[in-house]
């Protein structure tokens, strides 16, 4: 599956996008569990760490709102990461 990262979670992954290869039944909590489980450099400075956004974040699987993370995924599925936005 493939994991897209928008605004402050962008930075702190240090990357636009990442892709994970889960077992069958593997759900959006499972994906996140392995999103944080990845090494990765300090984010830039005032970038909050990647679980850290992650916490506060929302998410679109296959461009639709998911809020259940117990949501399963298949392996072509596309998950974004939309960390909270200022502004209006």
């Amino acid at each position: 599956m493939l994991v897209r990262y928008f605004a402050a979670a962008r930075a702190a992954a240090g990357s636009e996008e990442e892709k994970f290869q889960l077992p069958e039944g593997a759900t959006v909590a499972d994906l996140l569990a392995a999103v944080t489980a990845v090494e990765r450099s300090t984010p830039p400075a005032g970038t909050p760490p990647l679980p850290r956004i992650l916490s506060r974040s929302s998410f679109l699987l296959n461009e639709v709102a998911v809020r259940d993370q117990a949501t399963i995924l298949g392996p072509d599925d596309v998950v974004d990461v939309l960390p909270p936005f200022a502004g209006g």
